[in-house]
């Protein structure tokens, strides 16, 4: 059975002699029009009563309107102006030599990853990650905290903006010694804790094409062992930087996840419309960004958060189609609308990670205050999802047990997504110099820990 890249050169060559486009008639003329098309030729429909729904034709229509779409839209190269299409034949060989299961990490830190099932008893894969920007400062102790975490089976370390006092940006040289100062402080974190084999991902300090070339090294920086992302611009676009990271990362030979994020109020549309190019997200993964491993952030174009009632319904149903008709592996990224030390966060992170487990996901988690400010973020807000992911494969829950616990979880923080409080920042949260939580976010965690236990919410100890 293979693995990625599935014929990097075809897609190479179909980005720079595909079907020429304009991007403004790739969103009108081809995704939203079509996407309107399947949506009715599938008779799909969203039902904010049941965000973690039980309906099998429901998701397997899903699935195929997902094809449909991709098959008939393809990717944009924005830079190239030209689509970039497959055959049916082409998507049904790459989701058929696609191995469904991968090695992360080396040595006795390394942790198998592989596709789910609906309701699977099989423990998800936990990738801890801050998800924000942080002081320089503060990159190896919160890279730390995160590291020391005991359920993390991989981290991704927090972004520089800065590095020495001097502002990083995109392309410029700043970018390249922010970058490479990134992977020599990750490394040097996974081994202070103990963890030198550890599943490291990075480097989101590196934007550019050549800032994450220059990242790559495996005594110092980026390891073969480690992942990588490729992105995707919204929606379904992919440009000549990103296909340069996807072939340099190929060729190096470390492991690729396809990032993407389809936007509840876009060009997606609805919760129906932004699930069905979810899961053409997954299928432009495997096929464009040519990806080991997928990471899927569905958000809210006015909330940037993806624990409303609608994300929850296009994250469980994005990864209920997604067990029930391929191997892909996917990790649901959760993005809270609360920030660090608040019981809304913990409730957030218990609902986002209830949901997408039982529908067959593994967990990227988590970003927390919108994703919108520096330095807020902690381990805390990950354990609480990870403990309760994990508790959901113990107690084996069905997806009406799971819908019931969203329910009643929905009614405590649903009315405060817009005006959800900020909370602490890391520094206020954690003793830095021990990287341990601070006493007050201890209690807190331990209060809304009993809370959930006496609604019924799984815990994995």
């Amino acid at each position: 059975m293979g693995t990625p890249p599935w014929r990097i050169n075809e897609v190479l060559d179909r980005a720079q002699n595909g079907p020429v486009c304009l991007e403004k008639d790739f969103d009108l003329k081809f995704l939203v029009t079509e996407l309107r098309r399947v949506i009715k030729d599938y008779d799909i429909c969203f039902d904010p009563s049941t965000p973690v729904p039980e309906d099998d034709n429901l998701v397997d229509n899903l699935w195929n309107a997902a094809k449909d779409l991709y098959l008939t839209v393809g990717s944009l190269c924005t830079d190239t102006h030209r689509r970039i299409v497959f055959t049916e034949d082409e998507m049904k060989e790459a989701l058929g030599n696609y191995p469904g299961k991968f090695t992360l990490g080396f040595g006795r830190d390394s942790r198998e990853i592989s596709s789910r099932q609906i309701a699977d008893p099989h423990k998800p894969f936990c990738m801890f990650t801050p998800d924000i920007t942080c002081d320089e400062d503060l990159f190896v102790p919160m890279s730390m905290a995160y590291l020391k975490e005991p359920l993390a089976d991989g981290v991704c370390a927090p972004i520089l903006d800065e590095t020495e006092g001097i502002p990083i940006r995109s392309g410029y040289p700043s970018e390249v010694k922010g970058s490479v100062a990134h992977a020599m402080m990750f490394r040097e974190a996974a081994r202070r804790v103990g963890r030198p084999g550890i599943f490291l991902k990075s480097v989101g300090t590196a934007e550019s094409d050549a800032a994450q070339i220059a990242a790559s090294n495996p005594v110092w920086g980026e390891r073969l062992t480690d992942g990588r992302f490729v992105a995707s611009v919204t929606e379904l676009k992919v440009n000549n930087s990103l296909l340069n990271k996807m072939v340099h990362f190929h060729t190096y030979g470390c492991f690729v996840g396809a990032l993407s994020g389809p936007i509840l109020g876009g060009y997606a549309g609805g919760p129906e419309g932004t699930t069905v190019v979810g899961l053409a997200y997954h299928l432009m993964g495997l096929l464009v960004n040519q990806a080991h491993f997928m990471v899927y952030f569905p958000f809210h174009l006015k909330h940037t958060c993806n624990t409303t009632r609608e994300l929850l319904w296009v994250l469980t149903t994005t990864y209920q189609a997604l067990a029930r008709n391929s191997n892909l592996i996917s990790m649901s990224a959760s993005y809270a609308a609360a920030g660090p030390c608040t019981p809304m966060v913990l409730r957030e992170a218990a609902t986002h990670a209830l949901a997408s487990v039982v529908s067959g996901s593994n967990l990227w988690i988590m970003a927390v205050a919108k994703n919108r400010h520096k330095n807020y973020a902690t381990p805390m807000e990950a354990r609480m999802a990870a403990e309760v992911g994990l508790g959901i494969t113990k107690e084996q829950l069905s997806r009406s047990d799971v819908n019931e616990l969203v329910l009643t979880l929905l009614k405590t923080y649903e009315d405060n997504i817009e005006n959800a409080p900020l909370g602490k920042n890391f520094r206020e949260c954690y003793d830095v110099q021990r990287c341990k939580p601070s006493t007050e976010y201890l209690d807190l965690y331990q209060a809304i820990r009993k809370e959930l236990d006496d609604l019924g919410v799984p815990f994995i100890y």
